[in-house]
């Protein structure tokens, strides 16, 4: 490898360029489902009540809703949190649990519910708030729609909606503060509603379109996902709001009947994810996807008694309602739910299935013509399906080659007619024969069938893009390896050879390319075919006759180099499986803090350096128990305030001048300024916490003062220039830096957890530079930079590897992916008390990146160290890191 940054810099570039484009390629492959337009819309002309009321307690989990004495630990007075809610399931409706899928978020979550789709991941770019695509909803499909609630989630459903139609009023963005009293969000929506009514009666027009048919009113209840982040749900704080919402639900209905005066509506409250006991959401924890669904009035069945098997499992049963039926939904079928029952065009990408369909279990409806009307929906929502999967199929089958039709509905028989086409007419003449069950029946199967054909076509091109995304980490990993080696004229690589590689490069890229513009595909699958040409040709060229020639003049046995690559393999799938199994990690600082130390230095290394081995050792020891801490952490004032004067105390005194003359230098001022801005960081944070703890908010005073001292504070290192000084002074000046951020954005033990993550990264330095001088001739330094550039060692592999493992521990070293205490909300709302997604996000990441940038001077430092030229060591972890992809993708995806 030359001794060249900027050539490093452009291999930095490109990485980032791929990697971005190919993460979209896993997103296109696993996450999209595309709404389709122009299908044929569906629907029932006659509807079970006038109006429905939808009614989304956002945040709220389904058992701390239904279960007796769920906060016993907190109000042993309080027996049943939601009193009328609770009537209305063992008295007058339907209940059961409506299952979420991922992200957990309360944007897809309600899309799900008011348009019947499941929406991608890609919606948090937009903050969770704009259309990523356009959908249909029932909203659309109503006569009017009056909604009310946060300015996050309304607006999206009156885009593309007839002007007039669907009418919202919201609240301010700054009343979602997270350290006020959030029942006043909730609330403030019963009193619109009060306001929409009192208008009515001196508004004509107004009073006559709440008085039509077909007209719907959602309530969003936002109270109680903002008290959750706040105080997690298991808080007095969510118990009192959980009761202000069924005192919403008890006066809504009330409202409803004072201003009616009939029976003709239908309530449904639902929620649209859950809350996991830290007080966040968003992943698959099962306290995030299962929410409670509760349906009563007009065209809603009464309470059935539980069936035999029970209905009910070790979740429910806490509940104390085994004596009621309780019938599960998945979160998309409410849409059908509530078009079926004010009798609506379904929404035309609605992949719903409505629950009364199953004629072997009761549903939610109680239809005026009974099992007849049942079959008619069944039969609406299989045309509704169909329509939906023969859009996408003639789609596919039009643009692309060598298409594989779904045989179960498209298979021709004798008759020659797509089976789709025959098992419809076959439910059509169940109907004409009025045969119910049977048309139901057969309506069940075909939804199916319907759902699995949708799904085959929805990822009909994950193979294709699995094999490009495998093949192209594969050639970046060989085209960054390229630039560990010194380049040289070869006489494999000849001229005509070159014209050779080059035409099969472009034969494959263009073949590829029009393959794709006949299948009218997507642009960036040009790109996804792009990256790995250029990396296989580059590597042919370059890195193949390089890596001959190492191998050729390589010390090592085909056994060796056999061992190696095990060794690498097994690393690097034990870090895959870290995961899942935090413990791992432990495991792996046992390694290299005794095993490493003590079974594989030579005894002369060990001899000489022993004293720095045993503080190697113990230093990984304290580190290694950070993973293995329990993740549910409670906000612990003394703790943060602990880990500030542990980072404290190692600034001090690594960075503080030896001599006393040196104390009033450059370097004595940049440690005594940071010093400062950490003790005043403790301070300011001291004051926050106690404030918000007390429910007193945030003072202004406080949060200026923290984002001047963290904006100060991270910006230092990078402007301010101690001159000669030393690399781990300059390790340490970073420590320092960012010492703000883990005492202000920390929870609980983030501090401690960075300072012995630091120390660990020092030691790391010291240990690397013995053993490799220990090891070379007459106790010198060995060579590595040669006139012919940097020679690839073993021992480069290992260093690289135990980068890799810090640049993971940095992330799971105190919480795992679902659940890190780098997500916690809490300590954001010191620097944002008023919802901002992406800004909130961004201290988070900042959070987490900081200790990589310790990582980084420290593996910078390592690598100078050693004497081996810039980014050497870099580039080999590079390439590491890439087959760790391919290895995690390949287990992930079960390629």
């Amino acid at each position: 490898m030359t001794d060249s940054s900027p050539h490093v810099f452009k291999l930095l570039i490109l990485g980032i360029i791929f990697h971005v484009v190919f993460i979209a390629s896993v997103f296109d492959c696993y996450f999209r489902s595309p709404v389709v337009h122009g299908m044929t819309r569906y629907g029932s002309n006659t509807g079970e009540s006038k109006r429905l009321v939808l009614i989304v307690g956002d945040g709220l989990r389904a058992d701390l809703l239904f279960t007796p004495n769920g906060f016993s630990s907190i109000d042993a007075t309080t027996e049943v949190v939601a009193p009328y809610l609770r009537s209305v399931v063992e008295k007058r409706g339907a209940f059961g649990v409506s299952h979420t899928r991922v992200p957990t978020e309360s944007r897809p979550g309600h899309v799900a519910i008011i348009g019947g789709m499941y929406e991608d991941v890609s919606a948090v770019t937009k903050g969770w708030k704009t259309n990523p695509v356009d959908f249909d909803s029932v909203f659309n499909k109503s006569s009017h729609t009056f909604s009310f609630g946060s300015p996050d989630i309304l607006p999206m459903f009156a885009k593309g909606a007839t002007p007039g139609k669907v009418r919202s009023w919201c609240y301010d963005e700054e009343a979602e503060d997270f350290t006020k009293d959030a029942t006043t969000l909730d609330t403030w929506v019963l009193d619109q509603l009060h306001v929409l009514f009192r208008n009515a009666s001196r508004d004509a027009t107004l009073n006559s379109n709440l008085r039509e048919d077909k007209v719907i009113f959602f309530m969003h209840l936002l109270g109680l996902d903002t008290t959750g982040h706040s105080y997690r749900p298991h808080s007095k704080e969510y118990m009192n709001n959980i009761r202000v919402v069924d005192d919403i639900v008890r006066e809504t209905e009330k409202l409803f009947l004072d201003f009616y005066g009939d029976e003709e509506t239908t309530f449904i409250f639902t929620a649209d994810h859950g809350m996991s006991k830290i007080g966040n959401h968003g992943d698959g924890d099962p306290d995030n996807t299962r929410t409670p669904l509760v349906a009563w009035g007009k065209g809603i069945r009464a309470p059935l008694p539980d069936s035999s098997p029970s209905s009910h499992d070790d979740f429910s049963r806490p509940w104390e309602l085994e004596h009621v039926l309780r019938r599960d939904v998945s979160q998309a079928d409410i849409t059908p739910l509530m078009a079926s029952l004010v009798g609506i065009d379904w929404p035309v990408n609605s992949v719903g299935v409505l629950p009364d369909i199953d004629h072997t279990q009761p549903g939610f409806l109680n239809p005026r013509e009974g099992e007849e009307a049942l079959a008619r929906m069944a039969l609406v929502n299989t045309q509704v399906l169909l329509e939906h999967y023969r859009i996408k199929h003639e789609l596919k089958q039009a643009h692309v080659l060598f298409y594989k039709p779904f045989v179960p509905l498209e298979g021709v028989g004798d008759s020659g007619v797509p089976a789709r086409i025959r098992k419809l007419a076959s439910i059509e003449q169940s109907l004409r024969e009025a045969q119910w069950n049977e048309a139901r029946q057969r309506s069940a199967q075909l939804i199916d069938t319907c759902l699995e054909g949708l799904r085959y076509l929805e990822t009909y091109d994950r193979f294709l893009i699995r094999a490009i995304v495998i093949v192209a980490y594969v050639g970046w990993a060989a085209y960054v390896s390229t630039s560990l080696l010194p380049p040289f004229d070869s006489p494999l690589v000849s001229a005509a050879r070159k014209k050779l590689v080059d035409a099969f490069t472009l034969l494959t890229f263009f073949g590829s390319a029009i393959a794709f513009w006949m299948q009218n595909a997507p642009w960036t699958f040009y790109v996804y075919v792009a990256f790995p040409c250029y990396f296989w040709r580059v590597f042919y060229l370059r890195g193949v006759p390089a890596w001959l020639r190492v191998i050729s003049q390589s010390s090592f046995s085909s056994r060796q180099l056999c061992v190696y690559g095990s060794l690498v393999i097994v690393s690097l799938q034990s870090m895959v499986a870290a995961y899942t199994y935090r413990s791992i990690w432990s495991i792996g600082f046992v390694i290299i803090g005794v095993l490493w130390p003590y079974c594989a230095w030579p005894s002369s290394t060990l001899s000489q350096n022993w004293k720095l081995a045993l503080r190697w050792t113990f230093s990984c020891l304290v580190t290694a128990v950070f993973p293995l801490l329990p993740v549910d952490k409670e906000e612990s004032l003394s703790t943060i305030l602990f880990g500030g004067v542990v980072m404290l105390f190692m600034g001090a005194t690594q960075n503080w001048p030896s001599r006393p003359g040196q104390s009033f230098n450059n370097r004595g001022f940049s440690t005594f300024f940071q010093v400062g801005l950490l003790v005043a960081t403790m301070a300011v944070t001291a004051s926050s916490v106690v404030n918000l703890q007390a429910k007193n908010g945030l003072p202004p005073h406080n949060q200026i003062a923290a984002w001047s001292i963290l904006v100060i504070s991270s910006l230092y290192p990078f402007i301010f220039q101690v001159q000669h000084s030393s690399p781990r002074f300059k390790i340490m000046t970073f420590f320092l830096a960012f010492s703000v951020c883990f005492v202000v954005l920390s929870i609980s033990i983030e501090g401690l957890f960075y300072s012995a993550f630091t120390c660990n990264l020092l030691l790391w330095i010291d240990v690397e530079t013995a053993v490799r001088k220990t090891s070379g001739a007459n106790g010198s330094m060995p060579k590595e930079v040669r006139s012919d550039g940097y020679h690839f060692q073993a021992d480069d592999v290992r260093i690289a590897l135990f980068f890799l493992f810090f640049v993971q521990v940095a992330f799971f070293g105190t919480g795992n992916v679902a659940s890190m205490s780098s997500f916690y909300l809490e300590p954001v709302y010191r620097l944002v008390p008023v919802f901002n997604p992406f800004l909130m996000a961004a201290l988070l990441i900042f959070k987490i990146v900081a200790p990589y940038v310790i990582l980084s001077a420290a593996f910078a430092t390592l690598n100078a160290c050693l004497g081996l030229p810039p980014f050497s060591l870099f580039l080999v972890a590079l390439t590491l890191t890439d087959g760790e992809i391919v290895v995690e993708f390949a287990v992930t995806f079960h390629f």
